[in-house]
């Protein structure tokens, strides 16, 4: 059972206690994301990530690093578009001591120059990683085709030219604006003991917000149905299109999901079966639904040596074209619902699973539903809703991105 608790300055502690483990995963949610950044400011959400593990005013780098190896522990974040998550997993006896270095990150990091500078370096590389990757730059590409007059379309990264801006200023007053106490959710799960949630309280519940304070706003962009092509020299080419689909609030996102599952999301999914398994086109071929608080998008994304992108794009839109005519099948549909009920049972049974749930549930809906209640709504699912979503996405525009590699196949 999910409790919440708020503490008197904002902050809320979601917890969920499983007796029979023997851990616990915390989790520090922020509602910041590279959607709400300015443009000068593009990347610092992910970079102010990074910062927080480079040492605090008591302890350094190499110390916090040491501190969770010492107790078995493991620590990560990450970033997205719309949140930030610092999260850990240890042995529930080490609940107390890992929130006491989580929170020490969270309050009293130290933002040195040189650490400053030395992590501009190991982002930039990483910036620079991720451009060599035709397999991810793409999806970057093809976002600032669908949002290119909105945050939502830059990446979350960065940009070298803006990264090499970033000060201890900057990522002080990003902080100000945006990780103050209602901002913040503490998603524990596991092993969780009374003690640990008044710890937790004890630590966040009593800091204050300052008059730099900025609400976070959605934005609401219209999808541009834009296409961005580059040739590179490499051995496969590279297409990642999208279509406009629906927010994680709209009473058909069950449906939403399942669509996708059958149309790319599986190995019985239609492009799946028709590039890979019938003709041979493709290693690599899938379809991903992205649903934010306020817009959404079916995406599918392949890759098949330079010679055959026009055979596989056809594909595609042969694909896709069957499925706007004809539908899709009561059995393909009661595959996909029972593959959506599996992997949500199959997923509770993963303590940062049910961390990360309950943290973003919190975070965008401020309200929690049990597995029953998932369940029953994807049981909801009906034939008539998917071929609503499958007119209201296939027959718009889309957005395209292709890199086209320029090699001599074999």
């Amino acid at each position: 059972m999910v409790q919440i608790y708020t503490c008197q300055n904002g902050v809320r502690i979601v917890s969920e206690h499983v007796p029979y483990v023997h851990s616990v995963t915390i989790g520090i949610w922020v509602d910041a994301g590279s959607r709400y950044e300015l443009p000068h400011e593009n990347g610092i959400t992910h970079f102010i990530e990074h910062m927080l593990f480079k040492g605090t005013q008591s302890r350094t780098a190499r110390q916090i690093a040491e501190a969770f190896d010492r107790i078995g522990g493991e620590i990560n974040a990450f970033t997205s578009k719309e949140n930030t998550c610092y999260y850990t997993k240890v042995l529930a006896h080490h609940g107390e001591h890992a929130m006491d270095m989580l929170a020490d990150m969270f309050f009293n990091s130290a933002f040195r120059q040189e650490d400053i500078e030395r992590e501009q370096q190991v982002v930039l590389e990483e910036i620079l990683m991720s451009e060599d990757a035709a397999d991810d730059d793409i999806h970057e590409k093809l976002w600032f085709e669908m949002y290119p007059k909105d945050a939502l379309g830059l990446p979350i990264l960065g940009t070298a030219q803006t990264l090499e801006t970033f000060n201890a200023d900057m990522i002080r007053s990003y902080m100000d604006k945006h990780y103050a106490p209602e901002n913040v959710v503490i998603s524990v799960a596991g092993n969780v003991s009374t003690a640990l949630i008044q710890h937790i309280e004890q630590l966040f519940g009593h800091y204050g917000r300052t008059e730099k304070f900025v609400k976070s706003e959605l934005t609401y962009p219209t999808f541009t149905a834009g296409s961005y092509m580059q040739e590179r020299d490499i051995e496969q080419s590279h297409v990642a299109m999208s279509y406009p689909a629906i927010d994680c609030k709209d009473s058909r996102f069950y449906s939403f999901v399942a669509l996708n599952n059958l149309i790319g999301g599986n190995m019985s999914s239609r492009l799946f079966q028709e590039v890979r398994e019938e003709r041979g086109l493709a290693y690599t071929i899938f379809s991903y639904e992205t649903a934010y608080a306020d817009v959404g998008a079916f995406t599918i994304y392949g890759s098949t040596s330079n010679k055959q992108m026009p055979v596989l794009l056809q594909t595609i839109d042969d694909t896709l074209a069957s499925i706007v005519k004809s539908g899709i099948t009561y059995e393909e549909l009661s595959n996909a619902k029972e593959q959506l009920k599996a992997s949500v049972v199959l997923g509770i049974e993963s303590m940062e699973t049910r961390m990360s749930r309950n943290g973003k549930a919190e975070l965008i809906y401020g309200k929690h539903k049990t597995i029953d209640d998932v369940i029953a709504g994807v049981d909801a699912i009906s034939m008539e809703v998917c071929q609503e979503l499958i007119e209201e996405m296939l027959t718009k525009e889309r957005a395209i991105a292709i890199i086209q590699g320029t090699e001599d196949d074999e």
